[in-house]
């Protein structure tokens, strides 16, 4: 296994020290660099009791009601604390549920009609430069610095995309890294290692390279069997997420110091032409099943391996799988690069509490993050086997409910790939950026492109991206973002 999974550092730890790698871009807020002490935010120990508490104090005399903007199929995550809630403040908690894939932008749309339809939200992570910039979030750095216990996120395994330009704007709540699944059986039956071994020169096992990893899928891929070789998504939305770990494992940034993209260097077209080459050997609804139709499909067990999150693994080890307790774990594969491995685990989605600009209670309404995203609250969200919250906390790996719904051969690697997860974009225009490289990839992997010309078509509409989200800013916010990329990593990236 990678020698991370024995790593102790945390993304707190992580995000100073980043910081101080880019001393000149963002300042950051002072409670997170203040030293312990009595008189700084609510107790540790007690923080979820007395974020209560103080909120009830705001809200007295008053009858109150916070309105949660969430995912739909996150109930089973935020209905539990909420309800503590309540009983511990009296104030009422009423829940909006949106489509998975529609919450950003309605927050978008909310901060030009400011009707004030939510007080808090959860948004997808990565959507947060944009919510910030349109206006629609509350800083709140006031607030944590009144509130926010001395190592409340000591424990907290992945915080960077909570902060945009050196300011604080929501906690994270959910552990979304991305991870590798395949069939034990497969990988350790003796004849597939034989012949696999003496096909490819190298031993049949978790694979630390994609290079690995795509010999794995074309020597088990044999359709007329039924069988194939993996579940990967090739559908347009989740495409793009493969080549960017695939690109990062190859040594670079997708930006220079300057703003240039990177992508479309030889690295970048190599990664491209990889992907495609592996397309072959997929089964046949890599192309067309979205999230949760590519979890049930996997769950047939009829192809070796696959991609996703703790998502995944919840349905994967649930008695609606035919490979409940049948799967082998691993990070998204590396490279070789400067003569030696490197892989990069990649953090690409996650939900985030924040609170909205137009609430009538910021501040009830921040205590109510805080309390939630409490060590004791928390882990009460993420036992929930059917929802989206992931462990995100040091603390809630060892927690029996929770290994009973994951397992602890999947909470061990999810673990160390947690604590050493490359950032996802997190700029102005994340969408756009994204979005243009999304159709980009998928037209060349369904043939309508070639690699190289689709990859400088990308690099010049980031161009003008860029050019329109305000260069100045964006290099502000990408010389701090790359300051935050782990340590080990960061060294090995141009």
């Amino acid at each position: 296994m990678f020698k991370n999974l024995n790593q102790l550092s945390s993304t707190r730890r992580r995000f100073l020290q980043g910081a101080a790698a880019v001393a000149g871009s963002a300042l950051l807020p002072s409670y997170v660099m203040r030293p312990r002490s009595a008189n700084a935010g609510l107790p540790l120990a007690s923080v979820d009791t007395d974020a209560a508490a103080a909120a009830k104090k705001l809200a007295a005399g008053r009858d109150i009601t916070l309105k949660i903007l969430e995912p739909s199929g996150s109930l089973g995550n935020v209905k539990p604390v909420a309800e503590v809630w309540t009983a511990k403040t009296g104030i009422k908690v009423e829940y909006i549920e949106v489509p998975l894939g529609e919450i950003n932008q309605k927050m978008l749309l909310e901060a030009v009609a400011k009707t004030g339809a939510f007080d808090l939200a959860l948004p997808a992570t990565f959507g947060l430069p944009d919510l910030v910039e349109s206006g629609i979030l509350t800083n709140l750095d006031k607030y944590a610095a009144k509130y926010q216990p001395d190592g409340f996120q000591a424990d907290a395994l992945y915080s960077i995309g909570d902060f945009y330009k050196g300011s604080f704007y929501g906690y994270q709540t959910d552990g979304d890294t991305y991870l590798m699944f395949y069939l034990k059986d497969w990988l350790e039956n003796p004849e597939e290692q034989k012949a696999f071994a003496d096909a490819n020169g190298y031993a049949l096992k978790v694979p630390d390279t994609w290079e690995e990893l795509d010999a794995q899928l074309k020597h088990f891929h044999r359709p007329d069997k039924g069988q194939y070789g993996g579940a990967l998504f090739r559908t347009q939305y989740f495409i793009a997420w493969e080549w960017w770990v695939r690109f990062h494992a190859k040594g670079f940034y997708p930006l220079d110091d300057n703003m240039n993209p990177q992508i479309n260097n030889d690295a970048g077209v190599k990664a491209l032409e990889e992907l495609v080459a592996a397309s072959q050997y997929l089964y046949p609804g890599a192309r067309t099943n979205g999230l949760f139709e590519n979890f049930e499909a996997y769950g047939k067990g009829d192809s070796f391996a696959n991609i996703g999150w703790g998502g995944t693994q919840k349905y994967l080890n649930s008695d609606k799988s035919s490979v409940k307790g049948k799967l082998a774990f691993g990070f998204t594969p590396g490279g070789n690069v400067k003569g030696k491995l490197l892989k990069t685990p990649y953090f690409n989605w996650g939900w985030n509490y924040v609170v909205s600009s137009v609430s009538k209670e910021p501040e009830i309404a921040y205590l109510f993050t805080l309390f939630a995203t409490s060590p004791v609250e928390s882990i009460v969200a993420v036992r929930d086997p059917d929802g989206y919250f992931d462990p995100f906390r040091a603390s809630q790996y060892s927690d029996p409910e929770i290994i009973k719904s994951y397992s602890e051969e999947f909470l061990t690697v999810h673990e160390a790939s947690m604590r050493d997860s490359i950032p996802d974009l997190y700029l102005k225009g994340q969408g756009e950026y994204f979005d243009a490289l999304r159709v980009a990839i998928q037209d060349v992997d369904v043939g309508k492109q070639k690699p190289k010309a689709a990859l400088d078509d990308v690099a010049n509409t980031w161009n003008r991206i860029t050019r329109r989200a305000g260069k100045a800013g964006q290099q502000e916010q990408w010389r701090f973002l790359k300051g935050l990329y782990p340590r080990d990593i960061r060294g090995e990236l141009t």
